[in-house]
């Protein structure tokens, strides 16, 4: 009795011992404690920007830490009920075992996942910029279906979103989003989401029922750390300023606060118009042009690395990374992986979860592949 049981624990507490050498633990508790000590000196928060990175570097360290630890207690717990039922031949307990140890599963499952987060950049807060391709409203309508989306899993996934800028559509829809979310591996979870979206259905615009197809493209770039230089010079900007639209309140509606930064040699626009002030909400610009150029200058190395192992550059930004048709079938895939769903409803509500964990899966086995190239 329970022998089936009574494996799968023994096998997840060896996949759990592998996990741990693979977060490299020891090192992070000894990180764990370096940051402790220097919360503990006095003028700690006196720069209250560097002392919040602080806090959110050593909740994330904790959380690596945290998991398989609890997890741990928990398998011990669960053995010592196996064996007592076991000796007992107690068969009223099967229901709960079973229920603990499909629970155990999922835990380690996530606990795995996290494991794959290997970039430095993958701890890091991510900014997320939707925007409609052609099409109008039909477009602007998906947009705002893929912020809602993926607002959505941040909010599953108990992620901090602050809105930056949206900007509503003409008729309906979404014209640009652009949204901070941080939390535990933001960046590395969301970046999954990065490239065009491809919608198939039935217009709910069109008077006669027919079939639309309509594109949406998802930026992810993490933020850039005020250790990182990089140079914008006052000259090389245009500056913008223009009253916010949408929700914000009296002052934010009625003042030329909203800021647009335009960089005039790459051509890469930023905006803001969240905060009252028009100078934070340039600062906040600002830090987006900067997240933006340092993201193209990592994706410009990287496609130069791709470019000589492969012969050839992959251009990310312009592929279709996944197909959601809602008529005349019910079907999400992922063409980057090939994972797919018929539950269309539930990943539009923000169940993400089978599509990011098949592309971290995916792209960790691609770096391991081009690396042995």
């Amino acid at each position: 009795m329970y022998e089936d049981e009574a494996k799968q624990v023994q096998l997840a507490k060896a996949r759990l011992v592998d996990l741990q050498q693979a977060l490299n633990v020891e090192s992070t508790m000894v990180r764990i404690a370096d940051l402790e000590s220097s919360m503990a000196v006095q003028g700690f928060w006196d720069n209250p920007d560097a002392a919040q990175k602080v806090v959110q570097e050593l909740k994330g360290l904790k959380n690596i830490v945290n998991g398989p630890t609890e997890l741990s207690s928990e398998l011990e717990d669960l053995e010592v009920l196996i064996e007592m039922a076991q000796e007992e031949n107690d068969e009223t307990l099967t229901e709960d075992i079973q229920m603990q140890v499909e629970s155990m599963e999922t835990k380690l499952g996530r606990l795995e996942i996290s494991s794959l987060f290997s970039d430095p950049r993958d701890s890091k807060p991510a900014l997320i910029s939707i925007h409609p391709g052609a099409g109008g409203t039909e477009s602007c309508d998906w947009a705002e279906m893929l912020y809602r989306m993926i607002t959505r899993y941040c909010e599953l996934r108990e992620f901090e979103v602050e809105v930056l800028e949206y900007q509503a559509g003409d008729e309906a829809g979404l014209k640009s989003g652009v949204f901070r979310v941080t939390g535990t591996n933001a960046y590395g979870t969301l970046r999954s989401e990065e490239g065009v979206h491809r919608l198939v259905r039935i217009s709910p615009f069109d008077s006669q029922s027919r079939r639309h197809t309509s594109f949406a493209a998802v930026e992810v770039i993490t933020e850039v750390d005020d250790d990182i230089d990089i140079e914008i010079r006052d000259e090389d900007l245009k500056l913008d300023v223009f009253r916010a639209s949408g929700a914000g309140g009296q002052h934010v509606n009625k003042t030329n606060s909203a800021v647009r930064l335009t960089h005039i040699p790459s051509g890469i626009i930023t905006a803001c118009q969240t905060q009252r002030s028009q100078h934070r909400n340039r600062d906040t610009a600002i830090q987006m042009l900067k997240s933006r150029l340092y993201d193209v200058e990592v994706k410009k190395q990287q496609a130069e690395l791709d470019a000589q192992r492969d012969g050839q550059q992959d251009n990310a930004w312009g592929s279709q990374i996944r197909n959601y048709v809602l008529h005349p079938y019910q079907l999400i895939k992922d063409t980057r992986t090939n994972a797919e769903t018929g539950n269309v409803q539930k990943v539009l509500d923000g169940n993400l979860d089978m599509f990011i964990e098949a592309f971290l899966k995916w792209d960790l086995a691609r770096k391991n592949t081009s690396s042995k190239k």
